[in-house]
Order: C-alpha cells, then structure tokens, then sequence
C-alpha cells in the first residue's frame, strides 16, 4: 500500500514539473513595458512606435509606455536596451542606424547588436524623400545639383545624426550629383525638419512619415522620391531617376528587440502580438496613412534581416568614404 502511494505521489510529482516546463516562465506581463527610442519625438521611428505601443498596450492589457533616449545616432536608446534586465519589461523600437550602421561606423560600441539583442519582429519599412527649404530658388533636382555647383560649400544638409541612414544616403547623393555639400547632424529626424524648416540648413533626406504633412503644408517642397516607385499618396513627387539620378534609392526601417536572454516565451508572444498589431485593418491604415510598409516577420528572419543590411551599409560608408570612428 505503502509503495503504491509513493508511485502515485512520484508520478503526480512528474507531471507538475511537465506541466510547469510546458508552461515556462511565470505569467506575463504583470507590469508596464518600457519601449525606447533612440531618436527625439516627431520622426517615422517615434511615429511608428507610438502607434505599435497603443496597440500592444490593448492586447497585452499592459501599458506600453514609450521613452524617448536620443543621441548618437540611436546607440543611446540601444546601449540603454541592452545593458537592461532581459525580463521583458525593457524592449527597443531601433531604426537601422543603430543595428546595421553602428557596428560599421564605430570602432568602439558599447554593445554587440547580434549578441547583446535579441531579434523580436521588423515592423516597418519607409523610403526617403529628397526636400529642402522653399526659400532656396529650386524647384526641381536638377535645379539642386545646378545651384549647388554654382555656388560651392553654400549649402548644408541636415541628417538624424552622423552615421545615420539618411547621413549615408546624403554622402551618397553628393558623390552621385558631383556637388559639395555640409553634412549638419541632429538628434533624431524632428529637430533636423525643425531647423530645414527655419532655414538653418538648405536640404535633407528624410521619410516620407517626417516630411510629406510638411510638403502639402508648404513648409517644405520635395524633388523626389528615393524609390524605384512614386509614391501612393504623394504621385506627383518624381522618383530620382525620373528626375535625373538613375538607381538612386533610400531609406530606413525599423523593427522591435529585447535584451539579449529574455525568455523564449515572452519573444514569442512578442513576436505573435506585433505580426496581430501589423495586420489590424486600423494599424494598417495608419501606417498607409503615413507610407509606412507594414512588414512583419520572424525573430530568426528578422536577424538574417539584419546581417543582409550590414553587408549593404558597410558597401555604402566604403563608397562614400566613411570610415569606423
């Protein structure tokens, strides 16, 4: 009788432990998530994280709170991510500066993108669009690439901080146009159209997200589209080539990591909670609204997705002359 019970006390002793290696970590979220952002409020990152946050906030049935640290080029944000408690209450909404770009451009990081973060899901993709200050007497790209030839070391263009994308894609420009231009870096993509908009700088490459409410506002006037296609809700905007510059593209992307070690099951629910967000008919629209791709994929596809676009800048800096500072 005796052995019997201790049978039936083992086995139910095994299938709690099952159960509880089936279940995996303890219950979460039980508390506000912290998602930062290594770029000042007003740009596509923040736009788009804002949006992401208001949603998983709803399906988590925990307040997605957005912190904004910038600086760097976004390795503030992202350093700041990857030194946090891989528990699932810090994660980072990072832009390709500070993943892809980073490890190229500079010689000391205070963090290892593909080891110190794990890969969540990428969230969206935006193409950049060539503007500049409706003060300056151009009103096409050709009229740029002329004025800036005829009147060298006059002009300034403006960037989400150095060795950012658009700082890349403006280095890029000025090779491909044969002009010289002053590269003035900010701390994030709002504070750079600020000062376009004051006429602190004459020009920059910045997304469709920041700058087309600007365009139709008759703040800003844009030459073109960094893209092989015009854009949906701007048709009249040229894409470069069309314009004059033959296979010039650009833009960002942005996705969501965690720090490196959080639990599987909490990137999982993560992952499956943002691909849900990204085919909501409301999330949707709002990033249509905003000519933000949705673009949703798995925590694996979206580190093969970050190795690719390395390979692509470190292409790019080696063409434009940058070098790891």
């Amino acid at each position: 009788m005796m052995h019997r019970r201790h049978l039936l006390l083992g086995a139910l002793s095994a299938l709690l432990l099952s159960a509880g290696a089936f279940a995996g970590t303890p219950s979460w979220p039980t508390e506000p998530i912290k998602l930062v952002i290594g770029y000042s409020p007003g740009g596509s990152t923040d736009t788009a994280g804002r949006l992401l946050a208001k949603y998983l906030s709803n399906s988590l049935g925990r307040q997605v709170l957005v912190e904004n640290r910038p600086g760097a080029g976004g390795t503030i944000g992202a350093a700041y991510v990857a030194r946090a408690k891989p528990d699932g209450y810090t994660l980072l909404l990072a832009a390709s500066p500070e993943v892809s770009i980073a490890p190229i451009a500079m010689k000391h990081m205070p963090y290892d993108p593909l080891k110190d973060l794990a890969t969540i899901s990428l969230v969206g993709k935006v193409t950049f669009v060539l503007v500049v200050n409706p003060s300056l007497p151009v009103k096409t790209l050709a009229d740029l690439i002329a004025y800036a030839k005829a009147n060298p070391g006059k002009l300034n263009y403006s960037s989400f901080g150095s060795n950012t994308s658009n700082h890349l894609v403006g280095e890029e420009f000025k090779v491909a146009a044969h002009i010289s231009a002053t590269h003035v870096p900010y701390k994030g993509s709002g504070p750079s159209i600020a000062d376009l908009m004051g006429g602190q700088v004459q020009y920059t490459f910045d997304t469709a997200t920041a700058t087309l409410g600007q365009v139709k506002a008759g703040r800003l006037r844009a030459l073109a589209v960094a893209a092989n296609e015009r854009l949906a809700n701007a048709p009249t905007i040229p894409t470069m080539a069309e314009a004059g510059l033959p296979g010039f593209v650009g833009g960002t992307w942005f996705g969501l990591l965690a720090p490196a070690h959080t639990p599987q099951p909490i990137i999982d629910r993560l992952n499956a909670e943002t691909r849900a967000a990204l085919s909501s008919p409301e999330l949707k629209k709002a990033f249509d609204d905003l000519n933000i791709v949705p673009s949703a994929d798995s925590p694996s596809e979206f580190r093969g997705f970050i190795n690719s676009e390395i390979v692509k800048w470190r292409s790019l800096a080696a063409k434009v002359g940058i070098k790891a500072q």
